[in-house]
């Protein structure tokens, strides 16, 4: 599993992103459910989703503070 691009978070509505919050939160749950039980079969996952949420989380916390962030493309010519 690849990591998602911070530029796709951005471009989510503020209630897209807290609903893919609570998704990242519930998915982390259900990784430790599974790691417990002896059922986890993808151990990357966790720094994937845990990677996620805190892109989420800082997104989030920027739009509550106001704080604007330019995306920068790199082009070369």
């Amino acid at each position: 599993m690849a990591y998602k691009s911070i530029a796709e978070a951005r471009n989510l509505s503020d209630e897209e992103l807290t609903a893919e919050i609570t998704s990242g939160k519930q998915k982390l749950f259900q990784l430790r459910l599974a790691q417990t039980t002896g059922r986890l079969e993808k151990p990357h996952e966790f720094k994937h989703t845990r990677r996620w949420v805190a892109q989420l989380l800082t997104i989030q916390t920027e739009r509550q503070k106001g704080i604007v962030r330019k995306t920068t493309s790199n082009t070369q010519a």
